[in-house]
């Protein structure tokens, strides 16, 4: 539904509003089966085509508490209620969305083509499986024959509508061939004035009121035969031309691109201006780490990095030249975060120094392990090792569904602490999200990979406490509780979901847990 979303968000551009929302996360057929991290992809898609606002599906009301985890939408979720496992750890989950949102919300979009889609389907019909071939690194609106006549006009060569969001390029699609004559005249209009328009010539009208021969006139005006290239007034229109070639004509750089060590990185961006300041979010639509050098289509600003997952920001490398600037980025699997250009630079070029990470140690050996109440499990075992709970031979750890507390005593030496090193917990693989406490103190929620927090200044030399709290999904307990004599039910849902067969997701704490020291170099 990425053109649905982009189709919303071009509404609210062209006619001068900041937001844009729609329902969001929608799921069938898997049941209190998402996480933070399985949902962010689908949730920075969702930013990438412009939405700025989420309405989570679905949450339905919960009118007990002793049924879990209770009422459903029919076979619809995700259902984020109360009752969902990881409610209590959800916070910084949406504090992601909220500050993402909120950042997206200000200012302009920031696009170089408008793209008029023709006026007899609708764009879901059209682009439902497959967006408009526009050139890497050009944002563009949609926009339909209302807003084509009604809101554009052309000033210093860009086509712009009353709120100020502007376009140098008008791209009509093949679908728009057939051609109603306001339209036709309005394009005319447009070119006359200063605009630049791409596409193939008209073959006809749907409408039956319209002037054949005035059609035909105007058509011939702007498209006559075997041109590719015609100036007509102030303006231009191309035809028989890819939008690469024509953007390349018109001597306009992409706005935002990027080249790495992966010929299938794909890394998607959205661009917004407000006064002097231009943020563009980029999102790594990989799960793996991605190193990239990014060029951006700004010059004379210093770039920051703005991280919408923890709310930290930091210094970024970058070399400014023909009127583009470089930064290095790096971005963990599944990334999104902000490069925010403010104030004026000093010096064409900045060298940040790079983090260096050193394994200090393995934490690995016997856990204890304390279980929520209530859920069928021990109330405490002892592992030797780190593995799934659903591999575990004792089928009320196979079948749990909630929060268990891994408890584990460490010794610091000495050389852990170094001048100026930062000092972290990497938790390695976790299904699905864990808070860690080191010496009593919380550390925070942990959601996505990489599992990393800083204990710098709570870790201590000698012996440490160390709690790491493992929330798991509801499938595991729902297949625990279809197995054949099973007579009380943990778990209560208003349709069956799960078969006694289906498959373990796995769960816990997986590792491996490290200790790891970042050091600029």
């Amino acid at each position: 539904y990425k053109a649905d979303v982009r189709e919303s968000a071009s509404v609210a551009h062209l006619y001068g509003q900041n937001l844009v929302a729609a329902e969001s996360m929608t799921a069938i057929g898997t049941a209190w089966a998402w996480s933070p991290e399985l949902l962010k992809p689908t949730a920075d898609m969702e930013l990438a085509s412009g939405l700025n606002r989420f309405v989570i599906h679905t949450s339905v009301h919960q009118p007990v508490d002793d049924k879990i985890p209770g009422l459903g939408l029919g076979p619809f979720g995700q259902w984020f209620t109360r009752h969902e496992t990881w409610a209590e750890e959800a916070a910084p989950w949406i504090t992601y969305l909220a500050r993402s949102s909120y950042m997206l919300q200000q200012g302009m979009f920031v696009a170089d083509i408008a793209y008029f889609y023709g006026e007899d389907n609708n764009i879901t019909a059209l682009f439902g499986s497959k967006l408009p071939d526009i050139p890497a690194g050009f944002s563009y609106d949609f926009v339909n024959a209302d807003a084509l006549i009604n809101l554009l006009s052309v000033k210093d060569g860009m086509i712009t509508a009353p709120d100020g969001m502007s376009y140098r390029l008008l791209a009509l699609d093949s679908n728009s061939v057939y051609m109603s004559l306001p339209v036709l005249k309005k394009i005319r209009s447009l070119v006359n004035e200063g605009a630049t328009v791409s596409g193939p010539k008209p073959v006809g009208t749907p409408s039956l009121k319209d002037d054949m021969a005035e059609f035909s006139t105007i058509v011939n005006e702007l498209w006559p035969d075997d041109k590719k290239e015609v100036k007509a007034g102030k303006g231009k229109i191309y035809s028989g031309q890819p939008l690469s070639d024509i953007l390349g004509l018109l001597k306009l750089k992409p706005d935002f691109e990027y080249k790495g060590p992966m010929a299938d990185s794909r890394i998607l961006f959205v661009h917004r201006k407000i006064d002097r300041t231009d943020i563009y979010w980029v999102n790594n639509r990989n799960n793996r780490v991605e190193d990239i050098e990014a060029t951006f289509r700004i010059e004379g600003k210093v770039p920051e990095i703005w991280h919408p997952e923890t709310g930290k920001t930091e210094k970024a490398s970058y070399s400014i030249a023909d009127k583009v600037t470089k930064i290095p980025l790096h971005l963990q699997p599944n990334d999104a975060f902000f490069v925010v250009f403010s104030g004026n630079a000093q010096k064409p070029f900045l060298t940040v120094p790079a983090i260096a990470d050193k394994q200090l140690g393995i934490i690995d050996g016997e856990w204890v392990v304390n279980f929520q109440k209530g859920r069928g499990a021990p109330a405490s075992v002892r592992l030797n090792g780190l593995s799934s709970w659903s591999d575990n031979k004792n089928d009320s750890i196979r079948y749990f569904s909630g929060t268990g507390t891994y408890l584990k005593t460490i010794e610091a030496p000495d050389e852990w602490f170094t001048r100026d090193a930062q000092i972290w917990i990497d938790l390695g693989e976790v299904k699905n999200l864990a808070e860690v406490i080191v010496n009593g103190k919380s550390l925070g929620i942990v959601w996505k990979s990489p599992f990393r927090v800083d204990v710098t200044g709570i870790l201590i030399k000698g012996k440490n406490t160390l709690e790491i709290k493992v929330t798991n999904l509801w499938v595991n307990r729902l297949i625990g509780d279809a197995q054949p004599g099973v007579t009380r039910k943990i778990t209560y849902t208003t349709m069956p979901f799960y078969r006694a067969n289906s498959p373990l997701l796995t769960s816990g704490l997986l590792g491996p847990v490290r200790i790891i020291s970042e050091i600029r170099k």
